[in-house]
């Protein structure tokens, strides 16, 4: 066979473009890339696990892929890992984020509602509470019974 590298129109080899479409064909990986959009700040390993109900091995494995692709980055901080998404390389990587962040919201509400709960757990903007702390198993309960109005205000007094 020929050892021709197709580019595509954004010029982008072909193998980069489908690798990125493949690392998009799952329905975790959506969603850890939409919770990074909403986000817009970096998200500790212990704040997708919680918002996505998923374990650290999956976690772990989606952004590997996600990481891999090109889409995010990490940043170690001690014992905290935090991922960021990459800045695009290409038009084509662009538009493909695009894409997931114009997938209707109805889709991702329960996971933003769960991760933006998991961060108003943060102090001075960091993670501080780890892996299914004491802290963020009380605050799914709210969640659960429908006090998430109040708690979230209780934790507003409480930064000031």
């Amino acid at each position: 066979m020929h050892d021709i590298e197709y580019v595509n129109m954004t010029g982008l080899p072909m193998k980069e473009f489908a690798e990125q479409v493949k690392a998009l064909g799952d329905v975790t990986r959506l969603k850890m890339i939409r919770l990074l959009c909403e986000a817009k700040e970096d998200l500790c390993v212990c704040e997708i696990m919680d918002a996505l109900e998923i374990s650290h091995s999956n976690v772990s494995r989606h952004l590997k892929i996600l990481k891999t692709a090109g889409f995010v980055k990490e940043n170690k901080e001690g014992r905290w890992v935090h991922f960021f998404l990459a800045e695009p390389g290409s038009s084509s990587h662009k538009n493909l984020l695009l894409a997931v962040g114009n997938m209707p919201a109805e889709l991702f509400a329960a996971d933003i509602e769960r991760m933006q709960l998991r961060l108003s757990l943060r102090e001075d903007g960091k993670c501080v509470d780890g892996l299914k702390s004491e802290k963020w198993l009380a605050a799914l309960k709210l969640i659960r019974t429908g006090s998430i109005d109040r708690y979230s205000k209780k934790q507003e007094r409480n930064r000031r």
